[in-house]
């Protein structure tokens, strides 16, 4: 896998994505303890806005940037969205009230929607081997697996030496090395547009990517059953990061350093499981691996609810393992369900409908999160943290039993019937 690492643009690339993943990872558990303090209690609901934010750019915003960015040279791109998002991570920390996080995480996310299919977009071009790009698509998930457990231990460190708001310092300084990565490399100039496949003669004009993508996923049942899967993963997803520092903070009453280990229990479980799952799908298929994970989710999410109403906070007691418990379990099934989901999509999908299909995934499954991140942090302001967690489980359970009931097993090969007993076949005559 690290052999692809000898090609040194490819190798600057992958390094400036290590280090603004880091800087993203300190940014997730610094915005979480600045939320504490400007809200408090409602921490929960502030974060959960704040993400709905960067949904709604990612959703909203990066297929205008995608339509518009190859009129700007590729390399250009990248660094002016780089300088962006660092200017935003230095003005954080100064931030007073919460429209202002809004703001500024608004910048943030606008930039990031530009930055990352412009980065997706030339590695192919980079690494035009298909051997090659396969392993630089391994080490893109291993690098995201990685930074989810090795950025909150770092912020857990540096909480130790310093404030939380000097933690988006490091954030800065993680989109600014990225930024020099990119300009010592020569990259393709500009971002190309995919070539259509050309139309049928008397075919209807074809509609646009996106909603063709979206039709595609309502027509064929596999599709529907993987955007169900997509929901319970952001139900669980959406409960662990909106909420984890109102469980540690005020639930539990521990101190600001044990938010990223709960976060990194949550990446742990993740990471274990993307390490482990290839041999298992070598002898399972990918249905008997995503639906048990979608219940495993949702029984997660129950679990939660009765630990969190179990009890009055007092420095955690058995709450907290349980806690971490739980938040690995959590990103374990999670994985479960996003690590097979490409393969699902591309034996679903024909290889000319493969552009749209995965453009409608990306969309679809962010409308997801979308949907679950207001509703994990502003119920779980007004109507308690339990509630919260029994609705999302209970979303949960329901994608995950649409997902059972449209992602029908493939029928047994019917054998071929006995001949009746008393005939015989003679050989035709010559």
């Amino acid at each position: 896998m690290f052999s692809v690492l000898r090609h040194r643009t490819y190798r600057h690339l992958f390094t400036a994505q290590v280090v603004a993943l880091a800087g993203t990872g300190l940014a997730t558990v610094a915005l979480g303890l600045l939320a504490y303090d400007l809200a408090g209690p409602d921490a929960g609901s502030v974060l959960g806005t704040a993400l709905a934010i960067k949904m709604v750019a990612y959703v909203g915003i990066a297929p205008v940037v995608a339509a518009l960015a190859h009129r700007i040279p590729r390399r250009r791109l990248l660094v002016a969205a780089d300088l962006v998002r660092a200017g935003v991570a230095l003005g954080l920390p100064f931030v007073g009230s919460v429209w202002q996080v809004y703001l500024l995480i608004f910048v943030l996310q606008t930039a990031s929607a530009a930055f990352t299919p412009a980065f997706q977009s030339v590695i192919p071009e980079v690494l035009p081997e298909e051997r090659d790009y396969t392993r630089a698509l391994s080490l893109s998930r291993l690098a995201y697996d990685t930074e989810s457990l090795v950025s909150p231990v770092l912020a857990a460190g540096l909480l130790a030496l310093t404030g939380h708001r000097w933690l988006f310092w490091g954030t800065a300084a993680g989109f600014l090395a990225s930024a020099l990565l990119v300009v010592s490399v020569t990259l393709p100039g500009r971002v190309a547009g995919a070539p259509e496949p050309p139309e049928a003669p008397g075919a209807r004009p074809r509609p646009a990517r996106a909603p063709a993508g979206i039709r595609l996923f309502l027509s064929v049942p596999r599709l529907r059953a993987l955007l169900a899967l997509d929901l319970a993963v952001a139900a669980g997803g959406a409960t662990v990061i909106v909420n984890t520092v109102v469980y540690v903070r005020d639930q539990l009453g521990r101190p600001a350093s044990d938010v990223p280990l709960a976060l990194g229990a949550y990446g742990g479980g993740s990471m274990v499981v993307a390490l482990l799952l290839p041999r298992v799908l070598d002898r399972a298929a990918d249905r008997a691996v995503m639906l048990p994970a979608a219940f495993a989710v949702a029984g997660l999410l129950a679990t939660l609810a009765a630990v969190t109403a179990a009890g009055p906070p007092a420095g955690g007691g058995w709450r907290w393992p349980a806690l971490l418990a739980l938040w690995a379990g959590l990103g374990a099934a999670g994985s479960l369900i996003l690590t097979p989901g490409g393969r699902l999509l591309r034996s679903a999908v024909p290889p000319a409908g493969l552009p749209a299909a995965f453009a409608a995934r990306f969309s679809l499954s962010h409308g997801c999160w979308l949907l679950a991140y207001p509703l994990a942090g502003r119920l779980g302001a007004t109507a308690g943290l339990p509630a919260a967690t029994a609705a999302l489980g209970a979303l949960a359970l329901a994608a995950a039993a649409l997902a059972t009931h449209t992602w029908r097993p493939p029928a047994p090969a019917r054998r071929p019937l006995p001949a009746p007993p008393g005939r015989h076949h003679r050989p035709a005559a010559r």
